[in-house]
Formats: structure tokens, sequence, C-alpha cells
């Protein structure tokens, strides 16, 4: 009797332990994040304007605050990053000006497209990990995304020839980018709900490609919506958290959320957005309710977005992000080096790098963001200084109000570069 104890005791040791080994070896516990790479302090917790308000960059304050006269802006943040140290954020104006709330470095904004630099940082971990290759197909029997609901929409096998790399540079070739016109899909597939993403899949899909995957670009927000759905499969996670648990916070990135669609979905922290009369400020309700709402409040589906541009930040931890894939010994870098050379080679100005616009050796890296409420723009120069600015105001010339920010900061960076303090405020 007592040997059977023993050897029913030894049998559920062994038993247990080989099914601990399975678990390890089949579900791997993320890696711990590297102390080296984790701030001292958490910066939205830390920063205020009174850190940066100094005498010596009193030209770039007269500067900024000309630019949000001459575009009509409420409010703006403005972060400066040298050598991957911190050496300026500043908020100006209002963050909520119904409620006298001055814009500080704390808030946290939308970002609009910038979101694409984020989504493409999680591709690069993935492949890092040889998890995925950003030359994988996406679709076809073997495909990242080989699901029946894909399987079953898509007629046209020139799909299959999609890779991940396609879908991070706009050569994906589809017929339509309809993330913004939720209103118009829901009237046109006849649905009687708010169209999901399944529901962009089946518009989108079902339809001949327009070009040849990788013959030429098309920019293509449904593209980084895939990617989305690409790092949710590989990782067997929710696309929010994986990039929270697995990007953000190991680049020291703690205050990044994929933004609501309305004023009550704010996080405390959030600047109010405003809309510029010139780009139409009143539209109808993306539910297709019929109420008329002010574009940046109701206009579009931003927790839809996702990845292609659902993420809110203050720019003071969109230049540590960058500081953790720019490839500088000073911050160490979550991805690989070849990761960073993969993500900022540089082909020809018709060629969209991998989550930047552009990385043109002569001109710098530049990442643009637009979105009703808000226009963001990163701009990492030559000399490995990056500016960042959003602001929570839309003007009349949409995208193309990055091409004035970017000559605000080469204006501000001649005039006023060599009085910025030399100091880390990330430390």
């Amino acid at each position: 009797m007592k040997k059977k104890t023993i050897a029913s005791i030894i049998s559920a040791i062994t038993a247990a332990a080989i099914a601990t080994a399975f678990v390890i070896i089949h579900k791997p516990l993320p890696k711990p994040e590297p102390l080296s790479l984790r701030p001292k302090i958490h910066l939205n917790d830390s920063l205020s304007n009174a850190l940066s308000d100094l005498p010596e960059t009193e030209g770039i304050d007269k500067k900024v605050r000309a630019y949000m006269r001459q575009w009509h802006l409420k409010g703006a943040s403005l972060a400066i990053m040298r050598n991957d140290s911190l050496l300026y954020a500043k908020g100006y104006g209002w963050a909520d000006e119904g409620e006298s709330e001055e814009m500080q470095p704390s808030h946290i904004l939308r970002m609009a497209s910038v979101s694409k630099l984020i989504t493409a940082t999680g591709i690069m971990v993935l492949q890092d990990r040889d998890s995925l290759s950003i030359k994988d197909t996406v679709f076809g029997p073997s495909g990242i995304l080989n699901d029946s609901l894909f399987n079953s929409l898509i007629k046209d096998k020139n799909y299959y020839k999609i890779t991940v790399e396609h879908l991070l540079r706009h050569q994906g070739g589809f017929y339509r980018d309809p993330l913004f016109s939720s209103n118009d899909v829901r009237n046109q597939m006849q649905l009687d709900h708010t169209p999901v993403k399944e529901d962009f899949y089946k518009l989108v899909l079902r339809h001949n490609l327009r070009f040849m995957p990788g013959e030429s670009q098309r920019y293509s927000n449904f593209g980084y919506l895939l990617l989305s759905e690409i790092i949710e499969k590989v990782s067997g996670r929710p696309y929010e958290e994986f990039i929270c648990e697995e990007v953000l916070k190991p680049a020291g990135c703690y205050d990044m959320h994929i933004g609501g669609s309305y004023y009550s979905d704010r996080f405390p922290n959030e600047a109010r957005y405003y809309t510029h009369e010139g780009e139409g400020k009143f539209v109808e309700e993306f539910n297709g309710s019929g109420v008329m709402v002010e574009r940046c409040y109701g206009g579009n589906n931003i927790p839809l977005l996702s990845g292609a541009g659902a993420w809110c930040g203050s720019p003071a931890e969109i230049a540590r992000l960058v500081a953790s894939i720019d490839g500088r010994p000073e911050v160490e870098d979550i991805i690989s080096a070849d990761a960073v050379a993969q993500m900022t080679e540089y082909f020809d100005k018709e060629t969209y790098s991998l989550g930047w616009n552009d990385t043109a050796p002569e001109k710098g890296w530049s990442r643009t963001g637009t979105l009703s409420g808000t226009t963001a723009l990163v701009k990492y120069f030559p000399d490995g200084e990056c500016w960042i600015m959003i602001t929570n105001t839309s003007t009349w010339r949409g995208p193309g109000q990055a091409r004035y920010t970017d000559a605000l900061f080469k204006q501000c960076r001649e005039l006023y570069g060599d009085k910025l303090p030399k100091r880390n405020l990330f430390e």
C-alpha cells in the first residue's frame, strides 16, 4: 500500500513536471523588460511648463505662438530631443479653453498617423523574435491571415502576393481606403449596425486589386488596419495590449492609449480638440444616427483606426519611443540594429519607409499625422536632433499642414538651436 502511494506521488510529480515543461515550451513567458530600458521617472507625471520656461528659449516661444496665431490653433505641445536627451518639453495655449485649462507637456493628444510608426515598430519586435518576417505573405493558404473569413472573401489570387512589407510601404494595391467613410460603408453594404472591422474587410477584399503588390504605392490606412490584425494573430493578444506591454513600456512610454471618438471618452489628461471652420466643422455622426456633430467628436470611429491612427500620447513620450528605435547608443533600442536599418532604409521619394513617411538621408526622417482636431509632425534631423509637435486644432490645410510645421522647426533650429539647454528631462 505504502509502495503504491509513493509510486502515485512520484507519478503525479512527474506528470506535473511534464505539464509544466509543456507550458514553458509552448507558452513562453514574455521577455522580461530590461531595467536599463526603464526611465527613472514616468514622463507625464513629472513634466510641466515650468521646466522649460527659460529665458534662453523665449525666441522659440515667440515663434510657436506666432505660428499658432497664424493658423488659429487653440493649443500645441512641443518636445525637442538631441542625441536621445530630452532638452525641452512645453505646452502652449489651451488644452481645454472652455475649462480654462492651459496646455502642459503632460497632456496627451491624438497623434493620428504617427500611430503607424508605433505599429511598424510592433511588427519589427515580432520579426526580431522570429515570430514573423516582413517578407511573409499576408493572405492565402500559407499567409498569416489564413482564417476562413479572409479565405472566403478573396477571389483575386494576386492578393496572395501581398507581403507584410507591402502593407508597411502602402504597396498592397487595395482598390479603396474606406476607414473614414463609416456611413457610406453602412449604406453601401445595407448594414443594420455601425461598421466594424470585419465589414471593412468584406467590403475591400472582395474586389480585385488596383495594381500588383509592390509595383506601385497608394497611401492606405486599411493596410495598417491589417497590420494591427497581423500583430493580434501572431502574438495571440489584443493589439493594444501587445503594443503597450512589448513596445511602449520597454521604451519607457507609460501613458499612450487607443483614443475614443467623443469628448466624453477622453482620458483625464487628454486635451480637447477643435475643428477649424475651413475644413467643414459639422458632419453626420459616424454611427448612422443622422445627428450632426462636430467633426472631431463623432465624425469618425477613432478606435476602429487601431494601428493606422488611433493612438494618443504626449510629444515627450513619442520622443522617448523614437530614442528607442533610432540606432543611437545613448538610449538602448527595443529593436535590433537590423530592424532599425530596415525601418529607415531609403530607396527614392516614391517609396515609403517602414512606419516613417520618409527617411531621405539629407533631409532626415519624418512622420506626419492628421485628423479632425489634430495635426502632428515628428522630424528627426540628420544631426540627431528630433522635434515633435502635436496641436489640438486642425486647419483647412489638412495633411499639408505638416510642411508649415516643418518650416517652423527649421527656422527655430537656425535661430535658437544653440540656445537649447544641455540637459536630459528623460532622467
